[in-house]
């Protein structure tokens, strides 16, 4: 399984503290088929533990899922900042995975090496 964010998502994760294993372990929940929220489209929202506490009260992610095989992160927010997305977020936000699903390894690479995406490893 390959782990990637965007751009966005690893400046979020660096200002808010969230740590590279702390994302693994969100997609290693999906792979047990612990997903909290299945958005359709391959786009799945994980809550992620806020650094020395649980996961209830930290970020919500939203992830570029396909089982066995990749996952992104796209974008998070803290839960004590909003609810949830609204509805044209959400329309973008299904769009963009379509984008990364349907990307091959050679759109990956070229992706990466534009820097929109950092793999992440633990």
């Amino acid at each position: 399984m390959r782990v990637f964010c965007t751009k966005w998502a690893v400046r979020f994760t660096r200002r808010e503290r969230i740590t590279n294993a702390s994302l693994r372990e969100a997609v290693e929940r999906a792979e047990r088929g612990i997903i909290d929220a299945d958005l359709g489209g391959g786009l799945i929202k994980q809550r992620v533990a806020r650094p020395g506490q649980g996961r209830s009260g930290g970020y919500r992610m939203f992830v570029v899922y396909r089982a066995k095989d990749r996952a992104f992160f796209i974008y998070g927010f803290a839960k004590s900042e909003r609810e949830n997305v609204e509805p044209d977020e959400l329309e973008d936000l299904r769009l963009i995975a379509a984008n990364f699903l349907a990307a091959d390894e050679d759109g990956l690479k070229r992706i990466i090496a534009q820097g929109e995406l950092q793999e992440i490893t633990v």
